[in-house]
């Protein structure tokens, strides 16, 4: 099986500025990435693996440069198009899969995001699996179960008054079905999606998750996000051998 990885972070950032070029626990953000994809390598030797950076950013290029966890990430200018504040992720990379499959027909495309970096090799597994298992499935990515739910304890505004965003009877959040929340971290794409016209949002396709704990929810958007993810990195990875076996790639 063929497998591409794609890693995609853009130059500066509106929200939290130059996020993806942050060291967490004084280790390069891209490297908690690069060293899960490293440690897939090394479990699946039957599949054949291809990584690709998409960026505008000099510095996240050079940081692929200066690392040897993999050998040979394929470097991807970022479009002028796809650099704005409103480009959809999906469309960077969409054309990651494009410029890449010239050499290579890919089976799945995984998309791992910088900024959520508290994920292990088994979830990983779980979002391919989850993909290869339904032929119809366009797309699997990771969530984490809600700690609220939109049928009991979530409002939006509706007629100048706040109410509850899915309508209900519920009386007790046991009560409503299932919710889960996307974490941003992980994103198994079909070649055969990414190949045809994507004119809505991802989550309006026929999509899977894989459930992650719910305390690998945090991705990075701002500097206070960051401050908890580099104190919850420590103390999960304590314990979480997952998480361990990411920093022991990078560590060595």
């Amino acid at each position: 099986m063929n497998i591409l990885f794609t890693i995609c972070g853009r130059a500066g950032s509106k929200g939290f500025k130059n996020k993806n070029l942050k060291k967490l626990n004084g280790i390069p953000l891209v490297y908690y990435t690069l060293s899960v994809i490293g440690l897939y390598m090394d479990r699946h030797m039957e599949n054949q693996v291809t990584v690709a950076l998409n960026t505008d950013s000099k510095e996240l290029q050079q940081l692929i440069k200066e690392q040897n966890i993999i050998d040979n990430v394929i470097l991807v200018n970022r479009k002028e198009d796809l650099a704005s504040d409103v480009a959809a992720k999906v469309g960077v990379i969409q054309d990651t899969f494009f410029q890449c499959r010239e050499k290579v027909d890919f089976d799945v495309i995984v998309d791992l995001d910088i900024t959520s970096p508290m994920r292990r090799l088994c979830d990983i597994e779980a979002a391919i699996d989850g993909l290869l298992s339904d032929q119809s499935c366009d797309l699997v990515y990771s969530v984490v179960p809600a700690r609220r739910s939109p049928y009991f304890n979530m409002v939006e505004k509706k007629d100048n008054y706040y109410r509850k965003i899915c309508s209900s009877m519920y009386t007790a959040r046991q009560q409503a079905p299932a919710s889960y929340e996307l974490n941003a971290s992980i994103y198994a794409y079909s070649s055969r999606f990414l190949a045809g016209t994507i004119d809505k949002t991802i989550l309006d396709y026929n999509c899977g998750i894989v459930v992650m704990p719910d305390y690998l929810v945090l991705d990075i958007d701002s500097e206070e996000d960051f401050e908890m993810m580099e104190l919850l990195f420590g103390h999960f990875a304590k314990n979480d051998k997952g998480l361990q076996e990411v920093v022991q790639i990078i560590q060595k």
